[in-house]
């Protein structure tokens, strides 16, 4: 299903213009030999409303809209095309220098599949920009999480300690003892805990339950000052662990028809 909100926003548009847009885009392939007639029979509304509709997203007419959405339907279903699946197969290699495909797959197990418990994520820095960013990814697939950085008081980890099924936290250098200090906390608590870290031996990597390595080509640069790959790395990681975890998904859905 394509996202339409951006298309209709702002619109003044009524629940059967709606309707008549998420009709055009689900049907783009037949809709222009369709025919504006026949598309207002299919939704039990008259030829004047798809004329009005075309004209109050900002088109001269239904020709013309359909040509303005076609390439905006087409971009979104890239990913299912292949393009974006050759993107990540190419950068596999990367990701399983230091880390294997069961890894990936115990952070789906342990994390990803929590199902009553949340997932508290924790970071501080440049590392907290990316944390806020899987914070984000995994709200919008449905998983119960708390973000939380350096800057935010302890309480936020510790009032929620009770209801925590699994701690992710990332520090380029592995050394942060903010973390260190959470991590042992969960594992009192015996909490699942993951880390995203360097390429080399640190102590969060240790104490955590699963460590995924990212290489760090600027490993004394603390204050992240120099041109680094390890953050980008790091985010095309999260993607490739989302990407691991629809698959996932999908193969059991196969699996039960």
């Amino acid at each position: 299903m394509i996202d339409i909100s951006k298309i209709v926003q702002g619109k003044n548009l009524t629940e059967i213009d709606v309707q008549l847009v998420q009709y055009i885009i689900e049907n783009i392939d037949t809709v222009l030999q369709m025919g504006v007639r026949k598309i207002a029979k299919e939704n039990f509304t008259s030829p004047a409303t798809v004329i009005r509709l075309s004209k109050k997203l900002g088109y001269t007419g239904f020709v013309d809209m359909y040509y303005q959405l076609l390439p905006l339907v087409k971009k979104a279903d890239l990913p299912q095309s292949g393009v974006m699946e050759d993107f990540l197969e190419i950068s596999e290699k990367d990701f399983l220098d230091h880390n294997s495909l069961e890894d990936f797959q115990s952070f789906i197990q342990n994390v990803l599949n929590l199902k009553q418990s949340y997932i508290f994520i924790y970071a501080t820095g440049f590392s907290a920009i990316a944390a806020e960013y899987l914070y984000k990814k995994l709200l919008v697939l449905g998983r119960k999480t708390i973000f939380a950085s350096g800057t935010d008081s302890i309480g936020v980890f510790e009032n929620n300690l009770e209801d925590i099924g699994a701690l992710v936290v990332i520090s380029k250098s592995g050394e942060t003892q903010l973390i260190i200090d959470k991590l042992q906390a969960a594992k009192e608590h015996q909490i699942f805990t993951v880390s995203f870290t360097k390429e080399t031996d640190n102590r969060i990597a240790e104490l955590s339950n699963l460590n995924f390595k990212i290489i760090d080509h600027s490993k004394l640069d603390d204050r992240n000052m120099l041109p680094n790959s390890f953050f980008p790395s790091l985010m095309l990681m999260f993607e490739f662990i989302i990407k691991q975890y629809v698959e996932t998904i999908m193969n059991k859905k196969d699996s039960n028809e």
